[in-house]
């Protein structure tokens, strides 16, 4: 009896770190968005897409989009309470780490709303790789399993790049509108030709990092990997190939959440595939 109920709170705690997760996303974005719009840096003349700028092309109030943000940040910490309760609190301490990002990078003077914002700083692509793709993943695996094993934030390096890299797609198309609005992201500190070096630099070490993590750790999933730099390449390609121009923002950011979306994919399995890491679904 003992070991079903640890199976069914193994359960609940990871519908409720699925939602948990979500839900911190969708509120950072809207934070952002929020921001953005109140100080006139998102516009219809940034080549942004009607369905990723909603305060730009739709008739919503920016209060109620705020009120929003708040309100899923809220319930995120409202159902924390409860992975808290059957975990401990060592994700509490994670959590609270992470929340340190959120609020500087987000929410209070330092985002976008301040004076000295981290979003108008060469910050952003680490706060948002580290955050949600290392942080994060700490935290579910202690909950999960009980383990505060270090050894997650290697094993998540490649999410750390690949989360990154969607930032830093948006800043380097951005560089033009970004300027004039007083910011100092990492594309404009060091101008698109090295960022864009940079960026393809990134795209191979991410690459090679999944495959030096399954060849380390999950032996049993390089069987995988042929599969996986198959599936990759030509989504690679593009990106590689891509200008990372305003006009070019439309194609980039599709771009680079495939290639996020394939190696992610891949990499779960060859995790699954080599047993090392009990997956429970």
């Amino acid at each position: 009896m003992a070991g079903l109920h640890r199976s069914s709170t193994r359960r609940h705690l990871r519908r409720r770190a699925r939602v948990i997760v979500v839900l911190m996303q969708a509120s950072v974005n809207t934070f952002n968005d929020y921001y953005d719009y109140v100080k006139g840096t998102d516009s219809e003349d940034d080549n942004v897409d009607a369905s990723d700028a909603v305060l730009v092309y739709n008739n919503v109030n920016p209060n109620s989009a705020l009120a929003l943000a708040v309100g899923m940040l809220g319930v995120a910490f409202v159902l924390g309470v409860y992975a808290i309760v059957q975990a401990g609190f060592v994700p509490l301490v994670i959590a609270l780490v992470g929340a340190a990002f959120v609020v500087l990078y987000s929410f209070v003077v330092l985002y976008s709303a301040g004076k000295s914002p981290i979003s108008y700083l060469p910050l952003g692509e680490v706060v948002s790789g580290v955050v949600m793709g290392a942080l994060i993943p700490l935290a579910i695996y202690q909950v999960l399993t009980g383990i505060l094993d270090f050894t997650v934030l290697l094993w998540s390096i490649p999410m750390v790049i690949g989360i990154g890299l969607i930032m830093f797609t948006n800043n380097t198309c951005d560089i033009e509108r970004d300027i004039p609005a007083g910011r100092r992201t990492l594309p404009i500190v060091l101008g698109r030709p090295r960022a864009v070096a940079l960026y393809r630099a990134l795209l191979v070490v991410w690459i090679a990092d999944i495959v030096l993590n399954v060849a380390v750790w999950f032996t049993s999933g390089l069987i995988i990997v042929p599969f996986m730099l198959l599936a990759a390449y030509p989504l690679v390609k593009a990106v590689f190939t891509n200008s990372f121009t305003p006009e070019r923002r439309l194609q980039a950011m599709p771009q680079i959440l495939s290639v996020n979306v394939v190696l992610g994919a891949f990499y779960a399995a060859e995790i699954l595939a080599s047993g090392t890491v009990a997956l429970v679904f």
